[in-house]
């Protein structure tokens, strides 16, 4: 029996084979897959602004950087439920892996030869990673949700996410190492043109895994006019006051950290001129943080509701960026990021229990999350363009104003802190402490963290499972 389970493994996990030897070999070939895929999305969030810096780029460009692969991204997402019907599954997602590894690659070829337009080639080729990412992920969600068992789901997307936090912090140390060692000798372009080769390699290897696993239903049945059904869903979504006061909130706090996220990088690299090695161990100071601190959020919902944690953390997140206009020194900035992780991390978790709990009773939780992610994206875009604004403006408003302070980024910094609060203030009146629904059963809505950022949180993504009818349809009700 092993030596079959061994031969199995060693070959395309397909039909052919018995269900519990293909089921092996697709769970082993995903949870390979997610220590391959983090060498490329350790560096997704992390080092694109580092980058950008090394190309060049103003502070209006950085704020391109920031805000255009996001808005990107969200309309990638929508229009992958329009072409869900067209493709088949493994095969459009291991396309656009491959498609991805060599955004990425280009991305390594951009840095050797820094051609004259680079930061705008750059600010493109991120737009197009962000684009695959959100094409492949809704397809990904609905693979694992028939090819996991529902007993397994919780321990096995738990172990993926240990493996995925672990060989993602190692690639980021690795990374930051590579760069330091790189500008130490004057060669800053090969540390990043080494990063983004390291990254396609895994994406790569990623693309092969995928391609290697079993899809136990590769063709969605095509429906004619799923994209508008989509487009009525997401209206009628809309006319949920609960809904739309809380999805403006979101939305409204993430636009006001995309004023200030950009600047960061700039003030660690470029005012305070950290090395590579410093500025990852700042940001992986916030992202353990973050990571630590998710079971004791979880722990305090659970005890005293979701909109108490929100409350408590939105009304941190405003100080955040006002910390940094107090010292430079290393250490302080340090506990700083701790601090952030701390308030992000129960942030993020809080407003995604909160969202599941105040849908519809047995409505579609993936039509609630889209609008909210489409509209969290495009006042990213907003709030980038306007940090950016700012920021271009920033020293020639202290020169005209008198006033002192450290660096002209600091207005931005406080202006992020102004907006954030009023956020904040607008929403604590008009939240609501939602009924508490009946949990899924066997988990068949299962939260994992897909990637992290050290200034605005990890991000968690959800997987959605139907559950199968004694007569063979699918039920996509969800409790």
């Amino acid at each position: 029996m092993n030596a079959s389970v061994d031969a199995v493994a060693a070959s395309p996990c397909n039909a052919r084979a018995s269900r519990n030897l293909w089921l092996r070999c697709t769970l082993k070939r995903s949870q390979q897959e997610a220590v391959a895929s983090s060498a490329m999305t350790a560096t997704s969030d992390n080092f694109f602004n580092a980058f950008a810096i090394f190309l060049g780029a103003t502070l209006g460009q950085m704020a391109w950087v920031s805000g255009l692969p996001q808005l990107f991204g969200a309309v990638s997402q929508l229009l992958s439920v329009w072409l869900a019907s067209h493709f088949a599954r493994k095969g459009f997602i291991t396309v656009c892996a491959v498609l991805q590894a060599l955004v990425v690659l280009a991305m390594g070829a951009l840095a050797a030869f820094r051609p004259e337009q680079g930061v705008w080639l750059f600010i493109a080729l991120a737009a197009l990673y962000h684009g695959f990412i959100n094409l492949i992920q809704p397809h990904w969600r609905a693979w694992m949700g028939t090819v996991v068992p529902p007993r397994r789901r919780g321990a096995f997307f738990a172990a993926r996410t240990r493996l995925t936090m672990a060989s993602s912090l190692t690639v980021f140390f690795l990374g930051g190492s590579i760069l330091s060692v790189c500008d130490s000798a004057g060669m800053a372009w090969l540390g990043f043109s080494l990063l983004f080769s390291i990254a396609a390699m895994g994406r790569w290897v990623s693309a092969w895994l995928l391609w290697q696993m079993h899809d136990p239903e590769p063709m969605e049945v095509r429906s004619p006019g799923v994209f508008v059904r989509t487009l009525k869903n997401f209206r009628e979504a809309w006319k949920d006051q609960t809904f739309r006061q809380f999805s403006m909130f979101v939305a409204g706090m993430q636009a006001m950290v995309a004023i200030s996220a950009p600047f960061f990088a700039v003030y660690m690299l470029e005012e305070l001129h950290f090395s590579y090695l410093e500025f990852v161990l700042v940001s992986v100071a916030s992202i353990v943080t973050q990571f630590v601190s998710l079971r004791f959020w979880g722990r305090f919902s659970d005890l005293y509701g979701n909109r108490l944690v929100m409350i408590i953390t939105s009304s941190l997140i405003p100080s955040l960026p006002l910390l940094w206009l107090f010292s430079d020194d290393y250490s302080y900035i340090l506990a700083i990021q701790a601090f952030s992780g701390f308030a992000w991390s129960g942030f993020t978790l809080s407003t995604a229990n909160y969202l599941y709990d105040i849908r519809p009773f047995r409505s579609d939780f993936a039509t609630y999350a889209a609008v909210q992610s489409a509209l969290s994206a495009a006042l990213v875009f907003i709030g980038a363009m306007v940090g950016g604004a700012i920021a271009t403006q920033a020293a020639d408003f202290l020169s005209f104003t008198g006033w002192q302070l450290g660096s002209p980024i600091f207005v931005v910094f406080i202006v992020s802190t102004v907006l954030r609060t009023l956020v904040t203030l607008w929403f604590i009146p008009r939240s609501v402490e939602p009924k508490v629904r009946p949990r899924p059963d066997l988990l068949r809505l299962v939260f994992r963290i897909r990637g992290f950022n050290a200034i605005s949180g990890v991000a968690l993504d959800f997987l959605t499972v139907v559950r199968k009818r004694r007569d063979g349809s699918s039920d996509s009700r969800q409790p």
